[in-house]
This record gives C-alpha cells, sequence and structure tokens, in this order.
C-alpha cells in the first residue's frame, strides 16, 4: 500500500463517522401510535410518544392479553397460549416491528403519525 491508499481509507472513515453523527443528531420521528387489533378490527389506540408506563387488557381468543408500555415502548405482559410465544417476543417501539399472537389473533403495531416515503412511481 501506498501514501494515497491510506489517504482513500482515511476519507472514507471520516465520511462514515460523519454520516453516523448526523444520524444521530437528527431527531427522529416521535409521535408514534401503537394499534392493537383483534381479529382484524382495531381495539385500541396507545400514543407511545408520552412515555407513559401503563397496563391494559384486551379480550383475546383464548383469554385476557395484558399489555405494557414503557418509555415509548409496549410489550406484551401476559396472555393464555401453549407457549406464551406472544409475552416472549420483547418490547418493541420502531415503526417496522409488530408483535403478532396468533393463538389469541391479536396484533400490536406501531404506526408514526408522519408517513415517511417510501418508494414513488412515476
Amino acid at each position: 500500500m501506498n501514501k494515497n491508499d491510506f489517504k482513500l481509507i482515511f476519507g472514507i472513515i471520516i465520511i462514515c463517522l460523519i454520516f453516523i453523527i448526523i444520524m444521530n443528531f437528527i431527531p427522529k420521528n416521535q409521535a408514534k401510535i401503537a394499534k392493537i387489533y383483534h381479529n382484524n378490527e382495531l381495539v385500541l389506540k396507545i400514543d407511545l410518544s408520552l412515555k407513559e408506563n401503563k397496563k391494559y387488557v384486551v379480550d383475546g381468543d383464548k383469554g385476557k392479553v395484558k399489555i405494557v408500555t414503557k418509555n415509548g415502548k409496549i410489550k406484551v405482559e401476559e396472555e393464555n397460549s401453549d407457549l406464551h410465544l406472544c409475552s416472549k417476543q420483547g418490547y418493541i417501539e420502531n415503526t417496522y416491528e409488530t408483535i403478532i399472537c396468533l393463538p389469541n389473533k391479536v396484533v400490536i403495531e406501531i404506526e408514526g403519525k408522519k408517513k415517511d416515503i417510501d418508494t414513488v412511481i412515476k
């Protein structure tokens, strides 16, 4: 390797660090709504931007589904199913994450108030 190769590698590393720093300081879409569905019907909306610590109960097909919010995150705390997979999924907080509880037919998804454009077709 010669001196120019080191300059190129160093330049690429600096540019990557600048992008990482900029991405951390850009305000994220803090306005998030958790929507809870049972049998494809919306039963509850929770504003996660309030960052409250609350408990909610939703009726599922196999009984009550207990949902907990904490610091802008949401999870299923307790439910009645054979393997308890819903409660093992843990907290979610991003718009691309969902909790799907098939035995109880309950779905929890997070939606941002501001819709981001995914694709543009002309």
